[in-house]
């Protein structure tokens, strides 16, 4: 820090030690409330970091984004959430900043700029880059940071977000506040590199070592950090060597892993004394300062606390976006016939040309067109920008899209096979699809993710799953399975421009399968199964290529006089179990057809839904059939040994009508 001899009150440096003060009160308050048990889940205080969200974030406007980890107080207080919207989210009420949502590890406020915090290491990293490419796309001169500790940077977070952040040169600023553990590991013995700020030149952008508790230095730092971010510069990487001198959560022992020792040498490095110390020939406006800001917690606390819990009836709302009502869409027969693939392609062109905030990521989706050629010739019409080829690094162009979707644009991930995005899952499962719920609606989550699934062309294991079933089980993931290219057009127009995050998986073997497709634009809304072939004797739900599968027995069991109704769902989440069950009604059997394992399946669900709602109208039980339960396997004989065929299922349909 400077000389303190040199330094005098300034409004900059005033307002710096009131934000640090802040913080420090608002911290001992919950710690105290904690022990009280106000708090009722986790509660990780920022004592001892104050200076490095209150150095950066006076830079920071309104505009500019904050993503920020468990440990996430001092970065919302510091970007502008009140302190009283903090303490009551620690509590649980109705009038926090998630509306009792979050807790301490969730905290949400995008109208000023704070994003969200996570429990889990690394995402922050990852969403931070992403909202740097929506301002460069949109050409806005706003920056993201990103707040994390010392733990995330052995993460591959780490090293996906900050490699995608330079080879774009986005505007970020990454702040590791090295604070010497991660929970209770060592960073000495964690790290085979000691030093976090060496790592900026690995990735080619400037890394800098910082003293973590000198508010004076982090902020003239910062400030070349976000300007050379706002004028196209790229990103920076600060490391701010610091300590938490509260146990990592409050109730947790805190001297088995460091002595009590170490941790009242660091107490004496306190930033806010630090500071304090440079105008000790002038307290009176510091001892001001400190009054206000007790009073403020003080009351902050009380009407926390006196603050009204969260309706239960709330408890199921904000996990999909409004629903929109689209025009019916127009009837199949258009008198052109183009393939599944063309009939994507032709959606996601459209849906570009009319929304410049779509781009697309993957691997290979740029002058190359994509290995299925599902971007095949956009490269030419819209650029680099918005088709941009990325590393091989799902979960980094995961979170990546995930959040730039939070901050106005809407991006299109191309993982190419299903198989792969499996890097990525915990990226869709525990932030994309839950984004809308915990921030109570105020942020949504345009991301559409797509891929091939199925089994075929002796690609074995790693490049035939199925995985729906998984994905349909998480709350605010829409799931979609299109079976014709008709269907494939509509649904993926919807998926563009629907607010809800969508699994938009295409089965390999049909993307050459051709069809009647109308020209125009027309969408297909989520949730309404399509009514492929009507008949009398047995319902038989089939999921993607299955649907072809079953069409290929229709007509030679018809010639036995068995007449089959054929559904095809086309989205398992949500799932159509009103024309499902009316079907049932008419037949009285139901044969559910899927690709993916049986066990624990989408077919599970369709079969207990259906007798729950509509077990009087049974004359059979509910039959099932799947592919094998195993991985699949590389030899053509073993794996159509694997898969159901048409002899199974009209021996199955057979077998159900004997019942």
């Amino acid at each position: 820090m400077t000389d303190p001899q040199t330094q005098r009150p300034t409004e900059e440096l005033l307002r710096l030690y009131r934000q640090m003060l802040l913080i420090r009160r608002c911290e001992e308050q919950l710690a105290k409330s904690h022990q009280r048990g106000l708090v009722h889940g986790a509660c990780h205080t920022y004592v001892g970091q104050e200076a490095i969200a209150v150095g950066v974030c006076s830079h920071l406007r309104r505009e500019d984004v904050v993503f920020s980890t468990h440990r996430g107080h001092g970065h919302a207080l510091a970007k502008g959430v009140p302190p009283v919207q903090l303490i009551a989210e620690l509590y649980g009420r109705a009038t926090g900043c998630s509306q009792g949502r979050g807790g301490s590890m969730h905290l949400f406020s995008p109208e000023v700029g704070m994003m969200g915090t996570s429990g889990i290491v690394g995402p922050c990293i990852l969403q931070a880059t992403g909202a740097g490419y929506s301002f460069r796309l949109l050409k806005q001169d706003h920056v993201a940071v990103a707040f994390f500790g010392d733990g995330a940077v052995n993460n591959a977070a780490f090293h996906e977000g900050l490699n995608l952040a330079a080879i774009w040169k986005l505007p970020v600023l990454f702040v590791c506040e090295n604070n010497q553990f991660a929970t209770e590991v060592p960073f000495a013995y964690a790290a085979g590199n000691p030093s976090v700020a060496a790592r900026g030149a690995t990735y080619g952008m400037p890394g800098i070592e910082l003293d973590g508790n000198d508010v004076v230095a982090i902020r003239a730092a910062a400030g070349e950090a976000v300007a050379r971010a706002r004028s196209g510069g790229g990103p920076t990487l600060f490391e701010c060597k610091t300590y938490r001198t509260r146990p990592h959560a409050e109730g947790m022992g805190d001297y088995t892993y460091r002595t009590r020792e170490d941790v009242e040498n660091w107490k004496t490095k306190c930033p806010i004394d630090r500071l304090r110390k440079a105008f000790s020939a002038n307290l009176a406006p510091l001892d001001a300062i400190d009054a206000e800001v007790q009073r403020e917690v003080e009351t902050a606390q009380r009407e926390a606390e006196a603050s009204a819990w969260p309706d239960p009836a709330t408890a199921t709302t904000h996990i999909y976006a409004e629903a929109r009502r689209p025009a019916p869409p127009p009837p199949a027969d258009s008198g052109r016939d183009i393939s599944y693939s063309q009939a994507t392609l032709e959606a996601l062109g459209a849906e570009m040309a009319a929304n410049p905030g779509i781009f697309v990521l993957g691997e290979g989706i740029g002058i190359r067109g994509g290995n299925f050629k599902t971007t095949a010739g956009l490269y030419d019409k819209f650029g680099p920008e918005r088709l941009r080829d990325t590393p091989i690094c799902e979960r980094g162009f995961v979170g990546l899209g995930g959040g730039a979707a939070m901050t106005g644009t809407r991006p299109v991930i191309d993982f190419m096979f299903a198989d792969f995005v499996l890097d990525g899952v915990g990226e869709i499962v525990n932030q994309i699809a839950k984004m809308q719920y915990m921030s109570s609606g105020r942020l949504k989550m345009p991301i559409l993710l797509r891929g091939c699934i199925g089994i075929g062309h002796s690609a074995a294991t790693h490049h035939s799953g199925n995985y729906y079933p998984m994905y349909a089980h998480f709350p605010g993931l829409r799931v979609v399975i299109p079976s014709t290219p008709y269907d494939a057009k509509g649904l993926l127009h919807h998926a563009l421009r629907c607010d809800d995050p969508v699994m938009f998986l295409e089965p390999r073997e049909i993307l050459s399968l051709t069809g009647p497709v109308p020209e125009a634009p027309y969408e297909i809304p989520f949730g309404q199964a399509a009514l492929v072939t009507t008949g009398t004797d047995v319902t038989v739900v089939a999921i993607g290529r299955m649907v072809r599968k079953v069409l290929d027995v229709v007509a030679d069991l018809g010639r036995e006089g068995i007449s089959v109704e054929l559904i095809d769902p086309r989205t398992v989440a949500p799932l159509d179990t009103e024309t499902i069950g009316a079907s049932v009604a008419k037949t009285g059997r139901l044969l559910i057809v899927d690709e993916a394992f049986g066990l624990y399946g989408i077919g599970a669900e369709i079969a207990a839904q259906i007798a729950d709602r509509f077990f009087d109208e049974l004359d059979a039980p509910i039959k099932r059939l799947n592919s094998l339960h195993t991985p699949t396997p590389y030899s053509p004989p073993l794996e159509a040994a694997v898969v159901p065929n048409t002899d199974a299922i009209a021996r199955a349909i057979r077998d159900l009508l004997a019942e």
